[in-house]
């Protein structure tokens, strides 16, 4: 189930984000919408560098909360570069379920991640 979840969430969801919300030009969207998976280039700079049980987020630079400051700040710009922070941001909500999921079935396994603050609130307030 988190394997498809996750999948649907990088290739499905950005699809139905560009068809909804950049209808005229929904193909340019949705391109850019998957380039934004470029973000996943830092996992290039990890040892090692997959890991099928780390959390992304605040582990990899670019997953990072000062990153997702700066793909905030994108959603104030228009064109591309709005269409690249909602990717940005899309991507990292995609990351953290994908956590989530992880810590569902494995507390212990995230016990040092990053984002265990982040995990454990979300999961008390989902009562996971």
């Amino acid at each position: 189930m988190q394997t498809l979840v996750h999948y649907f969430l990088h290739f499905g969801a950005p699809f139905i984000i560009a068809y909804v919300f950049f209808r005229s030009q929904w193909k340019k969207a949705y391109l850019i919408l998957l380039a934004t998976m470029l973000v996943d280039l830092d996992h290039l700079l990890a040892t090692p560098i997959f890991q099928a049980d780390r959390c992304s987020i605040n582990f990899h630079l670019l997953h990072t909360h000062y990153a997702m400051i700066i793909y905030v700040v994108l959603l104030f710009f228009k064109g591309p570069l709005r269409i690249i922070g909602i990717g940005l941001l899309f991507h990292m909500v995609t990351d953290t379920v994908d956590c989530l999921f992880t810590y569902s079935n494995c507390k212990e396994c995230l016990a040092t991640s990053p984002a265990i603050g982040l995990l454990e609130t979300i999961a008390s307030l989902l009562n996971i």
